[in-house]
């Protein structure tokens, strides 16, 4: 089962000091991410939503691959992949997956504006790992689906940094 943290910073550039420390323990595996996306509340309250990936490009990848299949079927590979990069970048473009939106919207009009926060859906995690990584940028721990025992420790560890959010 996923698991939600949102963790607050002064702003964009510090959020993605901690997004590029996940995703260098990603790559260790040593979390399971599922979705990761900072949210930034700019002056005159608008939200933006900086997402880690996109989904359009998996869905062109992916559609070319089965275009090129079904089109070999019908001795017309490249015909196939090119629809099938088409369909399925235009799929990808539309399909969210992770963290809801319009959560996160909402979640980030309580931010002041100029601050950010980094939302970060993930399956599993070492927690001896990665809580010491993440503790270097600080930030203040603002939602979590964690139990009450492991969010005290995030809410510990980011706190011992010493900065505020």
């Amino acid at each position: 089962m996923s698991k939600l943290v949102a963790i607050g910073y002064d702003g964009v550039p510090e959020a993605q000091g901690a997004l590029d420390t996940l995703g260098r323990l990603a790559r260790e595996h040593s979390i399971e991410l599922d979705d990761a996306v900072i949210v930034e509340r700019k002056p005159g309250g608008k939200i933006k939503l900086h997402q880690a990936r996109s989904m359009t490009g998996a869905g062109a990848a992916g559609g070319a691959l089965w275009g090129g299949l079904i089109g070999l079927i019908f001795l017309m590979p490249l015909f196939g992949m090119a629809i099938g990069a088409a369909s399925g970048a235009a799929a990808g473009a539309v399909t969210d997956v992770g963290v809801d939106d319009n959560f996160m919207k909402e979640v980030g009009s309580h931010l002041d504006e100029g601050k950010a926060a980094l939302f970060v859906l993930f399956t599993s995690a070492t927690a001896d790992k990665v809580l010491p990584e993440m503790a270097k940028h600080g930030g203040k721990l603002i939602q979590s689906s964690l139990d009450s025992e492991a969010e005290e420790a995030v809410r510990q560890a980011l706190e011992a940094r010493g900065v505020p959010a």
